[in-house]
Parts: C-alpha cells; structure tokens; sequence
C-alpha cells in the first residue's frame, strides 16, 4: 500500500454565498467542487474532475454568480451533495487503481473548504463522509515549510506562492474558477517536490471524529485564547450537540462547559476550548450560524486587552458615548485630533462591546497628559459622522464598571500556578488593590451632577495627597452616579485628616458625609456590594459556589461564617459564627472562589448572575465531575451535641466523596447510614444537597475514610433500593 505522501487529490470548492477568505462564514451551500489526482511518486496528474452540485435552496448571492460564473439555471440539473460525493469516490478509485496506488491524502488551499464548508453542511444534511475528508494537507503550510521566507502562512496565497517559485500564470483558457486553482495547487506540489526543494508532504491535519469527553487534567494549561462563549443554544442541547454545531473543528478533550444559572439549569451558554487559536478563530467565523432554527451567538472576550488597557501608568483617561456603530479606531482618531494625540494610537482605545461582539456606542480613551485630555473635552457634543459625541472624564474603576455591565462574563482573573487548573476564579478586581489599611475615604451624598473637577474642589488643600487615578464615582445599575465616591490617599493618615476636615463640608447646595474606610471595602463596593454602618453587605441573591473535586487543588479559607452558607430568604437572622475556640471543630470548606473575605463570596450585583457559576469542563451529563447545582445550598447534618447546639454545616475534607443521586426526598442521614450499614460511617460524614427553594435535592455526599471503602460501597450498594428507589453512586474522584 502506497504511504499517503505519494498520491495527493488536489480539492477545491465553492458555495452559494462568499469564498475565498470568508468561505463557509454565511452558511451557504456548496454548489462547486473540483479535484484532480497527483501521483508525487511517478510525478504524474490525473484528469482534471469538474462537478456542480445542487444545493437545497437554489439561491446565489451576485458575489456569487460572478466569481464562480454560475447561474440558478446551471445548477439546477446538477446532483446533490451527496450524490457528488459518491461520483467523487468512485472516480479516485477508479484512478488509483490505474496508477497501482490505494490511499490517497486530500491537498487543500487553506482548510475552509474542509473544516468550514464540507463537514458543517454534511452533519446539517446527516451524511456521512468518507474517511479521506477527515485528513488533508494545506498547501500553504506545506510551501511555508518548504520556503518559510515566503511569508506568514496566513498571508500566503496562490498567486504569490507561484510568484516566489517563478511558476508562470496560467493561460487564459484556464482561468475559470476551480479549475485555475486546481491547476495552480497541482504546478505548485509538483515543483517543490523537484529539485532544489525536494519536499515531503508531511503537515497532515486531522479532523476529529467526535467529541472526547473528560474532565481536564489539573496539570494541563488553559489557553485563553483557544476559548469562545456560544450564547443562545436550545435548553435541552448536550455537549454533543454543541460539537455538531462546529463539526470540522477540533474541540479539545472536555472542552465544552455548558453554563448553568443559579437555580442550576442550563442557561442557554456554553464555553467552549479548541486545540489551538486557529480553530479558534475559524469557530468565531460561525456566529449567528444556526443550531435548528435558533441562530447561536460566537463570541469572546477576555480580560487581556483591558488588562493592557489599564496597566498603562499617568494616564488621564476620558470616556466617550453616543459613537456610530461602524466608528472605527481611526475614525476615532481623526475625530479627536492632532492637537489631542491618543497615548499608543489605537492602543490607547478601548471599545465597549455587548458579549457577542457588537458595539455598544461606549469608549475610553487614554492620554498621556491633562492638555491633552483638555483638548479632547473642548470637542464634547461634535459631530463625527450623523451623531454628535459626549466626552466626560473617566476613571479605571468606571472602565471596570462599564465594561462588566456589559459583559456576560466579569472581568477575571487566572490562577498563575501550573500544578492547578487554570479555570477563571472571581476576584474582586484584577486592577484594584485590596487590603485592610484605611487609606480611603466614602463621600456619601454628593449631587448627582458632581464631576470629578468639583470632588477635587471639594477636597481643596487635600487633593494634593490623592493617589493617581485614585478618585473613584460609584455608578448605580443604569450607570448613573449614585451620589457616592471613594478616594485612594497616600496614608491612613492622610484619610483620617480627610475625614475630619470634610465631613459634611458643602458641595453645591449639599453637605457631603466623608469617612474613613479601607481600599477592601472600597473594592467591595465598586463591584457592587453595600457599605453601611452595620458594615459590609453582600449584593443579594448570591451564594457561593462548591468547587467540583477536581478543582481540590484550589486552597479553601480557612473559616467562613454559617451565614454565608444560606439564601438570605431561608435564613431571615444571619446565626453567629462558631467562634475559633469553639469545643466543637471547626471544618475547612473547598469553595469556589478561593478568597478569604466572607464578603469576597458574593457576586457582583451589577453583572449577568448566571455567569457566576462556572460550570466543569463538562457537560451535566458526564458523570466525572461534582455536578451538584451550583446554586444549591449546601447543608450538612444538623446533629444536637450534648449542649443542646448545632453542628455548624462542614463539608469534611479528608477520605474519597461518593455522591448519592435518586435519594427519596424525605431521605434522612439516619436513612442512608442504614443503607451504608457497616462502614462505619459518622453522622458528619453526610452532607444532603438542598436546592435554592430550600427543599432536597435528592442527592447527598457521604465521605468515606478512604478512596478502597469508597469504591467498595459503590461496588456493592450502588442500585440498590433506599425506600423503594434504586440509588444511584458515584466516586467523585473518578
């Protein structure tokens, strides 16, 4: 049998809608497929195959007709895609066997036609392909290998490729497309396999066959950059359905997360990790194509380019509204001008986009100096193509603010250790410092019209001692002024003067309360918690998160109060901590995120709730992970100690985790360490599962001294019947 590397079939094809570049990027059908046989060894081409095929809907776009020459008429006598590739199959066949060769590899120009065109409308029409396009060869990566002075490969093309080689364009006569770039992709592999390039054709892609599920190993990283959200999926779609909807690309092991909201339902988002940035990309390429007769929404958006925004230091930052929809950087630059030069150019921008990528008519811009920003302001309410534009100072807690009012996903960071999985965790800000010195001052009742010139004025001889970028206006849901602002000064003590010397000071026709806080419950409240005399309080309706076992790595705090374990609605008066001396000890928890401040549990009020529940890399149906809700409540056995108390809720964190799913719903502790009967089980090692209505969920944990007695139990009791319903058991370690 001949080794693929000695026959190629050279394939190219064309839809209904856009080709070249953008190929596959509007789901039109293919309606054009051309392939001709190379046989690299005897250095021999076969004929030169042209078939039309017949799309279901019989519509080209003008692009269309005019770059393939096709008309509705042509194609109407045509045969189906299927048909098609049946006459493909049977005609290579047919000519491997006359040159005495058996396999044959597929040499494509980029992968669109593949990975874009072919496999997507095949599993849309449920054929089956024949297992040749499930491997091919790009030529240009090929020639990148051959002559990596050529250029990048993404910028390589055929008529640039036969140029660096001296290759001659084709004869008029052959200018007809897919027969030109056939011919061309044909010359081109013939003569680098000649001399002075002797080239091997080994850059073989693969498409994968299905999905492999999994959970990711806790060593292997997570590129950023390799990961899209997909809004808008069917309630009841499964991680299989999702890799159908981006069949052709190559989805990495475990790679779709279907998110859940916070009663633990599927939300209609998923996360979904490819192999590489390239698959990446071309999934991008697939927004707004349809899953049924729903469009799914493609987009991403990371944390890095406002990260990079923000780290640049002494910048005054202006923001502006009300620009076109199409604005473009450099429409932006023009606008504000020579005499306001943006600090980097268009790095210097930053551009507020809804989660699917389409803009918000919001952007920030960085200058390097208050002239500069000055400049900019005296162009407030200018037109800039029909609309006229608003200009205001900004600050980096408003980029922050803004932008996760408009994210479906907060502003996250990652954990920087390899030996963990790099998942997002929550953070309080990635750009804002936290700690327990009070070096900040809270203005409380400032006028709703108060900019950030009359809290400097406010401030009068103490502006001086104000850190940069250090003023701060708290925004409401609607993005107003709140009427509050928080102050960064150089020193507690610096805050403490503050505090006495403005205190109900007059601002306009107000007096304004000051004092002296921390930048911690500064933090706290610019991502949208409550600071009152009573202290900190969470935004409502948020709980925190039990962390799946595979995330184990992750460090647990050392101590959280029991009220952080509750929905305000189940528990109206928040109980006392157990307090460290407490005879009673006092049990870690593994929660998600892995912060210290009870406060940090709770989620931003201003942001999308769903998305504060990262789901595992996988989907609900896969059984390798903690699939517990992960809104649900979790309540561990109340048992009474002899003083008449109760057990604080713990989650126990030595031994292996079984979890129990079928469990009658007036299912007990005494009921399951009935059916656990002789191993030994205590009352604590029991933890039931509570949904947010504070009912059971129908699950349980139970903790057993060791991962051999876990899997035991399991091996035993697993099906077996608690109150005349089989049980169902899981290790959680697996």
């Amino acid at each position: 049998m001949a080794s693929h590397s000695d026959t190629l079939v050279v394939f190219f094809g064309a839809t209904a809608g856009a080709n070249g570049g953008k190929l596959g990027s509007d789901e039109r059908e293919i309606i054009l497929l051309v392939w001709q046989i190379v046989d690299l060894h005897e250095k021999k081409v076969g004929k030169l195959q042209r078939r039309l095929v017949k799309p279901d809907t019989l519509e080209l776009t003008d692009q269309s007709k005019e770059e393939t020459g096709l008309s509705v008429d042509d194609l109407y006598k045509a045969e189906p895609l299927d048909k098609v590739l049946q006459q493909f199959q049977q005609s290579v066949s047919v000519e491997l066997k006359a040159l005495g060769r058996s396999s044959y590899t597929l040499c494509v120009d980029g992968p669109l036609i593949i990975r874009q065109a072919l496999h997507p409308e095949a599993s849309k029409k449920n054929l089956v392909l024949p297992e040749c396009f499930y491997s091919f060869v790009d030529v240009r990566k090929e020639f990148h290998t051959c002559c990596p002075n050529a250029g990048q490969v993404q910028d390589l093309t055929l008529p640039s490729m036969l140029e660096y080689v001296c290759i001659p364009e084709l004869p008029l006569s052959e200018q007809v497309m897919g027969l030109k770039e056939v011919r061309s992709m044909v010359l081109l592999s013939l003569h680098i396999l000649a001399e002075p390039y002797n080239h091997r054709f080994s850059c073989f892609e693969a498409v994968k066959y299905k999905l492999e599920s999994g959970a990711c190993s806790k060593t292997e990283p997570v590129d950023s950059e390799t990961v899209i959200r997909a809004r808008g999926l069917p309630w009841q779609s499964s991680d299989q359905d999702i890799a159908r909807f981006f069949k052709g690309l190559n989805i990495a092991k475990g790679g779709v997360a279907l998110c859940l909201n916070a009663q633990g339902r599927r939300n209609g988002e998923a996360l979904v990790r490819f192999i590489n940035q390239e698959h990446r990309d071309l999934a991008l390429e697939r927004h707004k194509h349809h899953m049924g007769s729903r469009y799914i929404e493609v987009s991403i958006r990371t944390s890095n380019e406002v990260a990079q925004f923000l780290s640049k230091e002494n910048q005054v930052i202006i923001r502006m509204r009300g620009l076109p929809f199409t604005a473009s950087p450099q429409d932006v630059l023009t606008f504000l001008g020579a005499d306001s030069p943006v600090t980097d150019a268009s790095d210097g921008l930053l551009f507020v986009k809804y989660p699917d990528g389409r803009p918000t008519g919001d952007a920030f811009v960085l200058f390097s100096c208050e002239e500069y920003a000055l400049n900019a302001l005296k162009k407030h309410k200018q037109i800039l193509g029909k609309r006229y534009i608003e200009l205001f100072r900004s600050t980096a807690a408003e980029v922050q603010q803004v932008l996760n009012r408009y994210m479906s996903t907060p502003l996250i960071a990652t954990l920087p250790s390899s030996s963990m999985v790099p998942m997002p965790v929550l953070a309080t800000s990635p750009y804002l410092t936290t700690g327990s010195t009070r070096d900040c001052v809270r203005l409380r009742g400032l006028p709703y019209t108060a900019a950030i010139e009359d809290i400097l004025e406010f401030m009068g001889e103490h502006t001086i001692d104000i850190k940069p970028h250090g003023v701060h206006m708290v925004l409401n849901q609607q993005g107003r002024p709140s009427g509050d602002a928080f102050i960064q000064m150089r020193s507690a003590d610096r805050a403490f003067m503050v505090a006495q010397k403005c205190h109900k000071k007059m601002m306009k026709d107000r007096y304004v309360e000051v004092f002296q806080c921390s930048t911690e419950e500064m933090s706290f409240v610019l991502m949208g918690g409550t600071l009152n005399r009573s202290g900190l309080s969470p935004p409502p309706c948020k709980l925190p998160c039990l962390a799946p076992p595979a995330y184990a790595a992750f460090p647990s705090p050392a101590m959280l109060s029991e009220a952080a374990l509750y929905q305000p609605p189940l528990l109206a008066t928040p109980r006392t901590p157990q307090p460290p001396h407490s005879p009673h000890p006092t049990h870690t928890l593994a929660y998600y995120p892995p912060q210290h401040h009870p406060a940090q549990f709770y989620m931003n009020m201003n942001m999308n709730y769903t998305a504060y529940y990262p789901s595992p890399p996988v989907s609900p149906s896969t059984m390798s992970y903690f699939a517990s809700p992960p809104g649900s409540v979790a309540l561990a056995a109340q048992q009474p100690h002899a003083q008449g108390h109760i057990a604080s809720p713990m989650m126990p964190q030595h031994g292996a985790l079984v979890r129990m799913q079928g469990l009658p719903y007036n299912a007990g502790v005494k009921d399951i360490l009935s059916f656990f009967q002789g191993y030994q089980l205590q009352p604590d090692a029991i933890l039931l599962l509570y949904n947010f209505s504070g009912q059971r969920s129908g699950e349980a944990l139970i903790t057993f001294p060791s991962e051999e007695s876990a899997r035991r139990a399991v091996a035993e009791r697993a099906n077996h019947p608690l109150s005349g319903l089989p049980v169902r058991l899981l290790v959680c370690c697996d």
